[in-house]
């Protein structure tokens, strides 16, 4: 498949309103995630993860109406980090309790981060489940999740979002 699908690409008119913080806070945790629109037109997710009350992480997740993603296999993310380590996760359903998860470090500079989505393997509450590797059929949900095992400040900048 040649074309791209658009997931979101992010300016200063961007809409925000399907783009969802979830901090530890569900769990009692006390980090503090933040996610905007920046001067330059980029999303920023940023905030502080804290371990205090058993806590560790911070996310922000898009939900959206049902993508036939059937025939693609990579997701391309434009983003410059701060040299940590984040997910992108997905969901062939939001209401699926697990999340379909890919590892990736930023470099500090832009760079496009290439994630194979058959690699992208199920867990729920940071353990692998006995399940298949996504299916890459349907999408329903992405998100970016910062969960270093380790107190820190964080921030990602996201330009766009693609499947290919």
């Amino acid at each position: 498949m040649t074309t791209s699908l658009l997931i979101f690409d992010f300016d200063k008119n961007s809409n925000l309103s399907n783009w969802n913080v979830v901090d530890d806070g569900v769990m009692g945790g006390l980090s503090q995630g933040n996610f905007e629109i920046n001067n330059e037109g980029n999303a920023v997710f940023s905030g502080t993860v804290s371990l205090e009350n058993n806590g560790g992480f911070s996310s922000v997740r898009y939900r959206f109406d049902t993508k036939n993603v059937k025939g693609y296999t990579k997701v391309l993310v434009r983003l410059r980090g701060d040299k940590k380590k984040y997910q992108f996760r997905t969901k062939t359903n939001a209401n699926d309790r697990f999340s379909y998860i890919a590892n990736f470090e930023t470099t500090g500079d832009w760079q496009t981060i290439e994630i194979s989505l058959s690699e992208m393997y199920p867990a729920f509450r940071g353990r692998t489940l006995d399940l298949p590797n996504y299916p890459a059929e349907t999408m329903q949900e992405i998100a970016f999740l910062i969960g270093n095992k380790k107190a820190e400040q964080f921030r990602l900048e996201i330009d766009t979002i693609e499947l290919k």
